[in-house]
């Protein structure tokens, strides 16, 4: 595993370079963590040192036949250089990060998986205005944040012998909680190192409710968490193939984000609202990846917001902005947030097909963190990921 082990050990001295200027790392998670009294990887002169080490590179890369390695060197070269000043087209850009094409869903797709959510919704009693998003919160009854640390444990204590016996891992982990205040889009997020796993919560963006809890313990505790403890403990006992760092500019995001998003469907398909949630949270991804398409294709921001507006009626022009400036401006979101759509859809569909290939497909999706290439091999059969275009083209508004 020479290669893969050059490979992280430029990756380590690139994270340490990133924290010390201030900003966030490159690494989420480490499944192989470095024993403890082992000094620290020197962090990088600067970041076009990086890239030279990175395309040095590459002729090992190729000669170990690695595909795993190969494509996360990809992935750190295609995301590096953007960080450097190019702008790749978005379409090559989330091939060399994600490992999918970013082709975007048909208008008629995006607009029947909308129908099944309002269908959803309307079973609750919630019309489809600018008032669902609250009105759908209320179902779920909101908490006091100062509640929220206590009842995400709670509920991941409860969901987990579900999980374990869905997945198949018996891996430990040790979970810390943290609430933080930060001006970034996330109202969750998880990293971690070896079975260690911290869940931090920013209010700023999160609000509370008893479903959102069971949603997010399995978003992030039982999904990410869990997950990636259980690569780290396949780490630990053997040596692997694929490179022990995760990074959300890496092609194992479609199936981190995916999987996660969608594991309430497989482990309490029973909760009617939390179900309405979820097929609402796809919808919506569905139509962030037309505006992500959208606004990098020239298409302007006042096309953009009306057709957000159009398809979202109770999203505000603040999250409107956010969300176009994050995928439109930001290296890291332009590529990690295609991820969102791109796994959520694949795994919706899974949980609609045949519970024998479910199976199959989580166990897997605990044991390796499998790019989309991966899922493909497991489900030949299953939709394209990254959708099977053409996506919506959105038309300028008339100039009056």
């Amino acid at each position: 595993m020479k290669a893969r082990d050059a490979l992280e050990s430029v990756i380590r001295s690139w994270h340490r370079l990133e924290v010390e200027r201030g900003g966030p790392g490159v690494i989420e998670f480490d499944c192989a963590p470095p024993p403890p009294g082992l000094p620290p990887v020197p962090a990088a002169a600067d970041r076009l040192q990086v890239h030279r080490r990175l395309t040095d590179l590459v002729p090992e890369v190729e000669a170990a036949g690695q595909p795993f390695v190969a494509s996360r060197l990809r992935a750190d070269l295609a995301f590096l250089a953007h960080r450097l000043g190019e702008r790749p087209a978005l379409d090559d850009y989330v091939r060399a990060t994600q490992g999918c094409p970013a082709t975007g869903w048909p208008a008629e797709y995006v607009a029947a998986r909308g129908e099944l959510a309002r269908t959803e919704l309307s079973r609750l009693g919630i019309g489809w205005d600018t008032g669902t998003d609250e009105a759908l919160r209320a179902l779920e009854e909101p908490l006091d944040a100062a509640a929220a640390t206590r009842l995400i444990r709670a509920a991941a204590v409860e969901m987990e012998p579900r999980v374990r016996k869905a997945v198949g891992t018996d891996a430990p982990y040790e979970l810390t909680v943290q609430s933080v205040d930060v001006d970034e889009y996330w109202a969750y997020w998880l990293d971690g190192a070896g079975s260690r796993v911290r869940l931090r919560l920013n209010p700023r963006n999160a609000r509370f409710t008893r479903v959102g809890v069971r949603q997010f313990a399995l978003h992030e505790v039982l999904g990410h968490g869990l997950q990636c403890a259980a690569f780290a403990h396949r780490c630990a006992a053997e040596d692997v193939p694929w490179v022990r760092l995760l990074s959300v500019h890496g092609p194992t995001q479609v199936l981190l984000e995916g999987l996660a998003q969608a594991l309430p469907l497989f482990i309490v398909p029973e909760d009617d609202v939390l179900a309405a949630r979820v097929r609402l949270d796809h919808y919506q991804q569905l139509v962030r990846s037309e505006l992500h398409i959208a606004i990098n294709s020239g298409v302007s921001v006042a096309a953009c917001a009306a057709h957000a507006r159009a398809r979202v009626p109770y999203w505000t022009d603040r999250h409107i902005a956010d969300l176009l400036a994050d995928r439109g401006a930001d290296p890291r979101l332009r590529s990690y947030l295609w991820a969102y759509p791109a796994g959520f859809d694949w795994f919706v569909r899974l949980a609609e097909a045949d519970g024998s290939l479910i199976t199959e497909v989580l166990h897997a999706a605990y044991r390796d963190p499998l790019t989309p290439e991966g899922l493909r091999e497991l489900w030949p059969d299953g939709p394209p990921i990254g959708g099977p275009g053409p996506a919506v083209r959105l038309r300028e508004p008339e100039v009056s």
